[in-house]
């Protein structure tokens, strides 16, 4: 079930979000997940819910978008809809994967939910997108990079931190994403930063 939820459904909508809603606007709406896991946590899991907790999520919600809102945004039903749907399924998750414990190691923690999530989303990618075309070299070389790297190697590491520290403080690392790309941006592609307009 947190496969599902982590993976499959999470990944399902924030592609959905991605290409109906610029970029700021689906970071906005994503961000107000570590809210939403402070209060999720607190019924399931037992988490208090403290003043601290909420206030630390409204100013990394108010600091992403001030971040990467821009005033000229457009807003999409069905973009925002799949964003705040992304956001619940992920939070969601998060708390169950804490709930529930691990199994034996780490690793087949982070398998386990990569391989049923991705089982969940296979038979979505045929509907959507068809078979995929036929693999070229750097395709391969992007795979592999994505595989373990960006999923392999991030997932340990974030299953790991939802296991060692309260969900709601987990959750609201995650608000340092945004903050990440706006620097890389502004050092590594010489991106102007400038005041709200």
């Amino acid at each position: 079930m947190p496969a599902s939820l982590n993976i499959g459904m999470f990944f399902a909508l924030l592609f959905i979000a991605a290409y109906r809603l610029p970029g700021g606007v689906a970071a906005t709406v994503g961000a107000v997940q570590p809210l939403l896991i402070a209060v999720i946590a607190s019924g399931w899991i037992g988490e208090k819910l403290t003043p601290a907790k909420l206030t630390a999520g409204i100013a990394g919600l108010i600091g992403v978008a001030m971040l990467v809102l821009q005033s000229q945004a457009r807003l999409d039903l069905i973009g925002v809809i799949a964003a705040l749907g992304g956001a619940i399924a992920m939070a969601c998750g998060v708390v169950l994967t804490k709930k529930w414990g691990r199994p034996d190691t780490l690793l087949a923690t982070t398998s386990w939910q990569l391989v049923a999530g991705g089982l969940f989303l296979t038979p979505i990618a045929f509907l959507v997108e068809g078979p995929p075309p036929a693999l070229t070299l750097p395709n391969i070389a992007g795979y592999l990079y994505l595989g373990v790297i960006g999923t392999a190697l991030a997932y340990t590491l974030w299953f790991r931190g939802i296991h060692l520290l309260p969900a709601s403080t987990t959750a609201i690392l995650g608000l340092l994403s945004p903050l990440v790309a706006t620097l890389a941006g502004w050092t590594l592609l010489s991106q102007a930063l400038t005041p709200v307009n």
